[in-house]
């Protein structure tokens, strides 16, 4: 298995998530009530399992180790792309911290302080996905020989103990139920 195989069934758990987000964000904006929970776990997941566990293995160990190899100027552009990415999804997300906290005071209720980075954030990361799946984890695999990639799935499955996957799992299942 090519060590891009777990961070593609990362994005498939992480489109999941985004869709329950898009329709979270259409029942926000009908109805103007906020569900508080779905959003701290929703930003919980986005943090921990986007960020930290699935945009670590890319930056702490794939990116790392293509920055050491010979890679076209195309590719290391996009390695720098999509670690910008990552920081503006990071930036997305603590706006709408920022706004859920402004939303619980009655007085400030900012709706559209939520839901603008929300909207933001829903469209970002198919889009960012999709770069990665379609143009970028492929081609950048054949700077690798067969044992490094094996090295560095090893490495991948070493980050992920530290991890709860099933933790983000669960909770993606739980809003999935009608």
């Amino acid at each position: 298995m090519m060590p891009i195989a777990p961070l593609m069934i990362e994005h498939r758990l992480i489109e999941r998530m985004i869709w329950l987000m898009k329709t979270e964000l259409r029942l926000i904006e009908e109805t103007g009530r906020i569900r508080y929970d779905f959003i701290d776990r929703a930003v919980d997941f986005i943090k921990t399992y986007a960020d930290r566990c699935h945009h670590g293995k890319e930056e702490d160990i794939l990116f790392k180790e293509l920055q050491a190899k010979k890679i076209s100027d195309l590719h290391r552009q996009v390695v720098n792309e999509l670690i910008q990415e990552h920081i503006q999804g990071r930036a997305l997300t603590n706006r709408i911290v920022e706004a859920k906290q402004r939303c619980m005071d009655e007085k400030q209720r900012d709706l559209p302080g939520l839901t603008e980075p929300l909207r933001v954030l829903v469209k970002f990361y198919p889009q960012h996905i999709e770069k990665e799946d379609r143009h970028f984890f492929i081609p950048c695999m054949d700077y690798f020989s067969k044992a490094e990639q094996e090295a560095m799935l090893s490495q991948f499955y070493d980050f992920d103990r530290s991890l709860f996957h099933n933790k983000y799992k669960g909770i993606v299942e739980e809003y999935e139920k009608p």
